[in-house]
């Protein structure tokens, strides 16, 4: 089985049934649910997860991304840090990155003061944390390749290029 095609089929609709994944890929369905475990138990595929646009319910949230200074430790790097941030559930993303800042981190909270509290409590008093950098979500436009609101089929406005 191509676990490629699988893969992308999945990245596409992770509801997608087992009987409409063997349709499209031409296999068995009990292939199809061998291969998606064994996917999942070697952390290939590492969840399934909901797009939800907040600004639609009556919920209190609110993003935030903060750009993280750090100092690496020698013979770890930056491997101590991340795995510190990650551990805190507010954390809804980590990436050690290129740039300005060594890590971004994401983070989902239902108020600014939240967001405000883990930076200065939790956060900022990691060893080896220098600087933070707090930007909060204002808007989203497309999460995960989902446009989050109702964008009329309009013609592009742009002006050709002769």
């Amino acid at each position: 089985m191509d676990e490629m095609k699988l893969l992308k089929l999945l990245a596409d609709d992770p509801r997608a049934s087992v009987t409409d994944l063997a349709d499209i890929l031409g296999e068995k369905e009990e292939d199809i649910e061998a291969t998606k475990r064994s996917l999942e138990e070697r952390k290939v595929i590492c969840g399934y997860h909901t797009v939800i646009n907040w600004d639609k319910t009556n919920e209190e949230h609110v993003d935030a991304i903060i750009g993280v200074s750090a100092k690496p430790e020698r013979g770890k790097g930056y491997d101590n840090i991340a795995e510190r941030i990650a551990r805190f559930p507010e954390v809804s993303s980590l990436s050690l990155t290129s740039g300005s800042s060594e890590f971004l981190v994401g983070l989902n909270a239902k108020t600014m003061r939240e967001v405000a509290d883990f930076v200065g409590e939790k956060l900022a008093p990691i060893d080896g944390v220098a600087q933070t950098v707090t930007m909060f979500i204002l808007k989203k436009y497309k999460v995960n390749g989902i446009m989050m609101n109702d964008i009329e089929d309009t013609q592009d406005e742009r002006l050709a290029i002769s």
